[in-house]
């Protein structure tokens, strides 16, 4: 099956260098909220998934949107953030760059964001590590049964970055089995520190916009289980604390909310990560304190922090108006070439010709 983004506006092509380069915000675009919120009024690009749906040890699914090349190029796996799919702009951004280069993608739906609700009462949350375990495993397996020599990266964006650097710091050694590279962008590292921040201000407004399909969906899942949580409750709502006091801490077998986010936030796994590790966060992400932010001496040797003083949340918009989602994906696939496997795999350090210009107009 084939499952598509459409665009809704042409997308123009250009061969820019691909650098690593400082991050700095279109002058015409101030401001950590602007930086968040533009990028998603942009008409996006139309990328081909092929879509496959792995049937999990519960009765459940998770549905994989892949982006399909030569089966010995590098593959990139990614884990989206909270209600994000294969077509938020932070994944087509990446996935026209990978499909410029030649390489595959492969975008994992967690249980219930794909367009189709999941089986079970439980769903996902900020620290699902052994999900992204049994994905990983899974993928590694099957793509790489034939005895196929390529490199596996990983992404993941802002709470699947935070259950993806949770299990990197868990596995420790073991990561270096499955993967050669992982960048995590704009994670909210300390659950605590994030939540405190959305529950007041103009972060409130996130916060209902994130409300709006997770209780949605709670309450979809009242018609096949009746008992599972108070519906007036639920509806009730004004808080990611409230909500996943009712719904997501009970349901994933947490004590309450003060519970989940202290034992799912990634920050204390850093020091222990193996695997070659770009963690991006903005200092001025609505979502994310700066002064919640690790230093250096609170991660691994593998890690390289790298915290530009504006960006957003998940936004790192490029100049000239009306902006280019360019710079992100550059960086991560920079990151990446760093890597041996990167270098193996026809992205040398210096400078390549011929890469792609995403223009989103």
């Amino acid at each position: 099956m084939l499952a598509a983004c459409q665009s809704r506006a042409s997308m123009k092509i250009s061969s820019p260098p691909l650098y690593s380069r400082p991050y700095t915000a279109p002058g015409w675009l101030r401001g950590g909220h602007a930086q968040t919120i533009y990028p998603y009024w942009l008409s996006r690009p139309s990328i081909a998934y092929r879509r496959e749906r792995y049937e999990l040890e519960d009765g459940d699914f998770i549905d994989i949107d892949w982006l399909d090349n030569e089966p010995t190029a590098p593959l990139v796996v990614v884990f989206h953030g909270l209600e994000g799919s294969s077509c938020s702009h932070y994944v087509l951004s990446l996935m026209v760059m990978l499909r410029e280069l030649g390489w595959r993608g492969a975008v994992v739906h967690f249980r219930g964001c794909s367009g189709v609700p999941n089986r079970l009462p439980r769903a996902y949350h900020a620290g699902d590590s052994e999900e992204i375990d049994w994905v990983l495993q899974r993928i590694s397996s099957e793509t790489r049964g034939s005895g196929a020599a390529f490199p596996i990266y990983v992404v993941g964006v802002s709470l699947g970055g935070n259950a993806f650097l949770k299990w990197l710091g868990q596995q420790g050694q073991q990561a270096c089995r499955l993967i050669e590279g992982a960048v995590a962008v704009s994670v909210p590292l300390d659950l605590a520190a994030a939540g405190k921040v959305l529950a007041s201000g103009f972060n409130l407004m996130y916060t209902r916009h994130f409300l709006d399909t997770l209780k949605r969906k709670a309450l979809g899942k009242l018609d096949q289980f009746p008992r599972l949580f108070d519906a007036n409750k639920v509806s009730a709502c004004t808080t990611l604390y409230e909500f996943d006091n009712i719904v997501t801490a009970p349901l994933h077998g947490f004590r309450d909310t003060e519970d989940y986010w202290a034992r799912s936030s990634s920050k204390p796994w850093l020091k222990y990560v193996e695997v070659p590790t770009l963690v991006i966060n903005a200092r001025n992400d609505p979502f994310m304190p700066p002064s919640a932010l690790p230093a250096h001496a609170e991660v691994s040797p593998s890690v390289v922090l790298e915290f530009p003083k504006e960006g957003g949340h998940a936004g790192f918009l490029d100049s000239p108006f009306p902006g280019r989602l360019t710079w992100l994906p550059e960086r991560i696939v920079r990151f990446f070439g760093e890597q041996r496997g990167g270098l193996r795999h026809g992205l040398p350090m210096d400078l390549p010709e011929g890469l792609p210009e995403l223009r989103i107009s």
